[in-house]
């Protein structure tokens, strides 16, 4: 029998006569917003998880079946952790990949699978894949310090510098307009991207069983907060020509079939004024542009993830009714204490779905929730998140 978790130095069995005789445990390598939803999920299924964060106050650690605070980045606490459940995922990508391999051999199920994350989670591997398999992404080269960069010529310029590793959420990431912006550089391993002249950028999340299937979601189209680099409106269906929509849905298939990789898959795009889809990034996680699919779609994201992982059938992707997202970010002059101002204001409408993360404490541009909001058109639907957005705030009480 199986085990489901370990508590007080015990094992807990659970049997099932359905989903294949029981539901195994599930560990989460991450104990931020995704991985709540991801357990807010797992809980309608009674499965058993546990959570690995170096925060004992993330937003998973009410709600966890078991918490363990360490840190995900140390190959003994995630070898350890590891070996306490069934199935292990991840909610970040900078995690011991180390400890990862380790516990594949000794018969762990780790989705998405190491190899498969060790190439995503750094940049530079990244970009060479896309190379190397002929998918379409920005010009790029690699350097492993500031001073590499006195070497670029001035045609790189405008252009990107993205730190090879740990950066995400826009940290890690700064445009450089020209040499006399080499002062600012980073002076880690980076990703060198020239600057593209763009369209739109837009997204495709899929899932993946392990052996190059697939089923995607329906694109989705963004609009970025101009300081944070976070994505400040998601619209669900993109206003994307169909045509290009195809072809990065193909692209999608493609990279499955290439890794084999079991689990979610965010692939976000650029759209340029040339009419080339290029790929900007992707993640191997649920991710924030799979927001919308929680009261938008009829399998969401987080649902979706789980039955990937799980080894059970895929839900459907198909749509409700079109959606549109907005990030809660702190106030850019606010820390302390969170206060959502108007947000009994907004409860009043009707199609409007609020997701708090569980953070006690707001900080400028910290994602402390979302906020979906379904409408019978996608025109509607963006009407009504611009009143929504005219009357919240997420402040402080100091």
């Amino acid at each position: 029998m199986p085990k489901i978790g370990i508590s007080e130095g015990q094992m807990v069995y659970l049997t099932m006569p359905n989903l294949n005789n029981y539901i195994p445990s599930l560990g989460i390598l991450g104990g931020g917003q995704l991985g709540r939803m991801l357990l807010q999920e797992a809980i309608n299924w009674d499965v058993h998880v546990s959570v690995l964060d170096p925060d004992p106050n993330c937003p998973c650690n009410s709600i966890a079946n078991v918490f363990q605070n360490g840190d995900f980045k140390d190959y003994n606490a995630v070898l350890n952790f590891g070996r306490t459940v069934d199935i292990l995922t991840i909610e970040i990508e900078q995690v011991n990949s180390q400890a990862l391999h380790q516990l594949v051999k000794e018969g762990v199920e780790v989705y998405p699978q190491p190899h498969i994350l060790d190439m995503i989670k750094d940049k530079g591997l990244q970009k060479e894949f896309y190379k190397s398999n002929g998918i379409l992404s920005s010009e790029f080269c690699l350097v492993n310090s500031k001073e590499d960069l006195n070497n670029l010529n001035e045609s790189w310029f405008p252009c990107f510098q993205k730190a090879r590793k740990d950066g995400y959420d826009g940290k890690g990431v700064q445009r450089l307009n020209s040499k006399a912006d080499l002062h600012l550089a980073f002076n880690i391993p980076s990703v060198i991207e020239k600057g593209v002249n763009l369209q739109t950028e837009f997204a495709i999340i899929g899932s993946g069983n392990g052996k190059g299937e697939c089923v995607l979601y329906p694109c989705v189209d963004m609009e970025f907060h101009p300081e944070a680099n976070l994505v400040e409106f998601l619209r669900m269906p993109g206003k994307v020509e169909n045509k290009y929509v195809k072809e990065a849905e193909g692209i999608v298939k493609k990279i499955f079939s290439l890794t084999k990789l079991r689990g979610l898959l965010a692939v976000e795009f650029f759209l340029d004024v040339n009419g080339n889809v290029l790929v900007n990034e992707m993640a191997p996680r649920p991710h924030n542009s799979g927001h919308t699919t929680i009261e938008g779609n009829y399998c969401s994201q987080f649902e979706q993830h789980l039955r990937s992982v799980l080894g059970w059938p895929a839900g459907s992707t198909e749509t409700i009714l079109p959606a549109v997202m907005i990030n809660l970010l702190g106030s850019t002059e606010h820390t302390g204490d969170v206060i959502y101002s108007g947000l009994t204001d907004i409860l009043k409408s009707e199609g409007v779905f609020v997701h708090l993360y569980g953070k006690s404490t707001t900080k400028p541009f910290r994602k402390m929730g979302h906020i979906t909001i379904l409408g019978k058109t996608l025109n509607e639907a963006r009407t009504k998140a611009l009143s929504v957005k005219s009357k919240i705030k997420v402040i402080s009480k100091n």
